[in-house]
């Protein structure tokens, strides 16, 4: 009876499989600013200067390095002993991400590289692998400051401006390996059929299963509360297939299936046998959540029932690990935070979450929008770049429940003409049909903010701090939707040619709120003291609440972030005003 499959740090709890060995901590390391490494030969034997700690880029204080600096070329090295047990298998090394081009060796030998800051990847390393005594890992990794990188909130030029910050440079995510038989699961993509009251499983094993002759059984098994509601056994003949099981079972005595939803996040567990002549050769844990995001009628539909989004703008940044979170612990805090404050959900801002937060917001029942990090600038170069890497992270993040959103573009940030130029237009369609043919069951908002094209969700950021001016502007609802009248940053809500079509309207941005004493900036005039905060929080909230044609909104922010001092919470996390006070005005 297959029980919930916890692993604490475990860096891809959508699928678990054990042992696994965890490659973080102390690594050698070196700046190569001359770009002189593979030149001198560096994969063979990296004659590194200092010492870091991994996954902690080194513009952080907890890689133990901390210089801000921008360094172009980075190189890590650290030694690998195979335990005894382990020999004999595959050999599979991963990178949760690594920000920007990184290059591997193994014993010297090239295995291979990977292109995008926010992707997971992965290489079989076993061909270069000594299994008696240890083996040299060597990474190189290539950033820069280039505008056609997909880079989110990282700064481009040398010093911190308005709502960019510093840069990460290298491994800033797990490094990890696992040791897996020549037949088994590479993945499984994971689709609740919430209507038809069952679950879509579409499996990938390595090209070498079909035709291999081997007699592969792959046993399915769905089970809740540790219940079994059904198993299932089929034969493998291809590496590519299907299986779609019905969630109701008379066995179990389960006669409707336990929806996901913030109020009772229920989770369905999920195991993946495969046998080989009879043999176990690989076993798999996920799970999954029964829920339907749909979009009827102007509303946003969740499990066929119209839902009011409270979400919280989140950068996930630390004072001391920037962009990489400094714990589970800490990912835990940001989403009890978020709970307690009376949000039900997050847009997480110019950043793909590590997968940890993510699980966590799948078994708390926090919503997520999920948004990719920004190019600045348009160009048939950051059109490959970023379209690579965001079908990448479409598939990676694809079975998690909490998603509710897809959120490519932001503020017209890399299309920067939009609103007239038919290119810039057809790349954001592009990027949506793209993003529908991989996942056709969340709406993808396409450009937040304004200047939309073809988004399912109309998003509007709007940072005025007077809510009885909200309320005026916002009583001319036909001449913002029909894009005669801009909105308070002077944007129009659609990009020239498109047009309102009964989408679902949110107010994706707004707030801002900053203290007097705060050193950094906020939006609109800064407020005295607590009361100040929240007299405003309130006739702002209760604006947009009270505006009958919007369906949601998200406060800007969470935490403060370098020199954007705007959060709820300071860095540290520390609460700049009650946080139930802010809870009881969002949910009044």
């Amino acid at each position: 009876m297959a029980e919930h499959k916890y692993i604490k740090d475990y860096p891809r709890p959508q699928f678990v499989r054990e042992p696994w060995m965890n490659l973080n901590g102390e690594w050698d390391f070196r700046f190569d600013d001359d770009g002189v490494g593979e030149r001198e030969n560096w994969p063979r034997e990296l004659k590194a200067d200092r010492k870091i700690t991994v996954p902690f880029t080194y513009e952080t204080k907890a890689s133990g390095i901390g210089d801000e600096t921008f360094h172009p070329v980075v190189w890590y090295q650290r030694m690998i002993a195979i335990p005894q047990e382990y020999r004999g298998k595959r050999a599979i090394l991963h990178f949760q991400a690594v920000d920007y081009l990184a290059k591997v060796w193994v014993n010297g030998h090239y295995v291979g590289m990977h292109e995008g800051g926010y992707a997971a990847f992965s290489f079989d390393i076993t061909p270069y692998l000594s299994e008696s005594g240890d083996n040299r890992l060597v990474v190189k990794v290539t950033d820069s400051p280039s505008t056609v990188q997909p880079r989110g909130k990282q700064r481009w030029i040398k010093d911190n401006f308005g709502c960019w910050y510093v840069q990460t440079t290298g491994i800033w995510q797990t490094v990890w390996m696992e040791f897996v038989e020549p037949d088994h699961i590479r993945s499984v993509k994971i689709t609740p059929k919430f209507d038809e009251e069952s679950v879509r499983f579409d499996f990938v094993l390595p090209d070498s299963t079909a035709g291999s002759g081997r007699d592969l059984q792959l046993v399915t098994g769905v089970y809740f509360e540790g219940k079994r509601i059904r198993e299932t056994r089929m034969s493998v003949e291809r590496a590519r297939f299907g299986l779609e099981l019905d969630l109701r079972s008379e066995a179990a005595g389960e006669w409707e299936i336990k929806p996901w939803h913030p109020n009772h996040p229920n989770l369905y567990d999920a195991e993946f046998v495969l046998l080989s002549d009879g043999r176990e050769v690989d076993r798999v844990h996920s799970y999954f959540g029964m829920r339907k995001i749909s979009i009827e009628n102007g509303r946003i539909l969740l499990n066929n029932a119209p839902i009011y989004q409270r979400l919280l703008l989140d950068q996930g940044y630390w004072p001391d690990t920037h962009l990489t979170p400094p714990s589970e612990e800490a990912i835990l805090e940001d989403i009890e935070y978020t709970l307690r404050m009376g949000f039900n959900g997050v847009r997480k801002h110019q950043k793909i979450e590590d997968a940890r937060y993510l699980y966590w917001c799948d078994r708390k029942g926090l919503l997520v929008w999920s948004e990719m990090g920004a190019a600045y600038e348009f160009h048939d170069e950051a059109v490959d770049r970023f379209t690579r890497e965001w079908l990448d992270l479409v598939r990676q993040f694809y079975n998690h429940p909490c998603i509710v959103t897809w959120v490519p573009f932001n503020e017209s940030w890399g299309i920067p003409q939009i609103f007239t130029d038919r290119k810039q237009q057809h790349f954001t369609e592009s990027i949506y049909h793209l993003t529908k043919a991989i996942d056709p069951y969340r709406p993808v908002v396409v450009n937040d903010g304004w200047e939309h094209t073809v988004s399912d969700i109309l998003t509007l950021h709007d940072y005025d701090e007077d809510g009885a001016r909200f309320l005026e502007r916002y009583a001319n609802r036909d001449e913002i939707l029909g894009n005669r009248m801009p909105f308070n940053n002077g944007k129009y809500a659609f990009a020239r040619g498109y047009e309102y079509r009964g989408q679902p309207i949110i107010i994706s941005e707004y707030g801002g709120i900053a203290f007097t004493t705060d050193s950094g900036w906020g939006y609109g005039n800064h407020v005295k003291n607590e009361e100040e905060f929240i007299e405003r929080y309130r006739k702002i909230t209760n604006a947009i609440k009270a505006t009958p044609y919007i369906c949601g909104y998200c406060y800007t922010q969470l935490t403060d972030v370098q020199q954007e001092t705007n959060g709820l919470l300071t860095e540290g996390r520390k609460p700049k005003v009650d946080p139930d006070k802010i809870r009881a005005i969002n949910l009044a």
